[in-house]
């Protein structure tokens, strides 16, 4: 059966509010749309965790940048009902922008903490886009839990912090990033790879790998991510970041500890921008 399809947060709200007085739990996986395995992947946590679950749709304004991909970011909305029905989503919420974004709306959510640097550093408005629409999503249901992928794990913080500092009353959830059998981490962006750059691709998790073991026998980690940079811009990647982080709350690492920290990177293959990560 294919999920219900809402448009407005009334009509969420009230879905939810009837869910609620059956007792039933609530999970939700925001999502942009072009749904691929690593969201459906999202969405079986999420019914494996809940009694009820909304997927959201919105392509969000808020989160791109003037000479980004806004108008040509894959949208595909009777397709991904199809995937959703498949596995029994109950409501996919897919609103207008009027209805996320009204006219006079004029509030924004500034976030620190993780939010610094990295991504930031390259697309300064991006969280505060994430965080003002992730933040509207949660506060119109809200749900139990909210599920969100790690392979976007500086979001994931992000979200996490947002949520704790605005008491929105939503545990989120992160979820392992899913892969290609080849390691190219599944990325609705991924569609925008020619034939050839998708034969390079791999080349940034499979230097992510050897640059963990690198980093595990090493003191220091400059000369091991510098090389890792060398790697992956030979490879035709235009890099904006590799660094290595603390895994809580992404402050830099001044040298390898047994503290658990994360490996992040975000380059450029051709007019497709790739971002992954791994624990180290």
């Amino acid at each position: 059966m294919k999920p219900e399809i809402l448009r407005s947060v009334a009509g969420l709200r009230e879905r939810v509010a009837a869910w609620r007085r059956d007792g039933l739990s609530v999970g939700m996986v925001p999502t942009m749309g072009a749904l691929h395995a690593g969201h459906l992947a999202l969405v079986a946590a999420a019914q494996e965790q809940n009694d009820r679950v909304i997927v959201t749709l919105f392509v969000n304004p808020a989160q791109f940048g003037p000479s980004e991909d806004l108008a040509s970011y894959p949208r595909a909305e009777a397709s991904d009902r199809e995937k959703l029905a498949t596995l029994g989503v109950d409501v996919l919420f897919a609103p207008p922008g009027s209805e996320i974004y009204p006219p006079g709306f004029d509030t924004k959510i500034v976030v620190g903490g993780p939010a610094a640097g990295l991504e930031t550093d390259f697309r300064p408005h991006f969280f505060s886009g994430v965080a003002t629409v992730v933040a509207k999503l949660l506060l119109a249901g809200p749900p139990d839990r909210a599920y969100f992928g790690e392979k976007d794990f500086q979001q994931l913080l992000v979200v996490k912090q947002l949520a704790r500092d605005l008491n929105i009353p939503t545990e989120i959830v992160g979820c392992p990033t899913v892969r290609e059998p080849d390691g190219l981490a599944l990325s609705s962006r991924n569609a925008y790879l020619s034939t050839e750059e998708r034969m390079r691709a791999p080349v940034l998790y499979a230097t992510l790998q050897e640059t963990a073991r690198g980093l595990r026998s090493s003191g220091s980690p400059s000369a091991v991510l510098e090389a890792a940079r060398r790697r992956i811009a030979d490879a035709g990647f235009a890099i904006d970041y590799l660094d290595l982080r603390l895994a809580d709350n992404l402050a830099p690492v001044g040298e390898i500890t047994e503290i658990p920290m994360r490996l992040l990177v975000a380059a450029r293959l051709g007019r497709t921008r790739l971002i992954d990560n791994i624990a180290v």
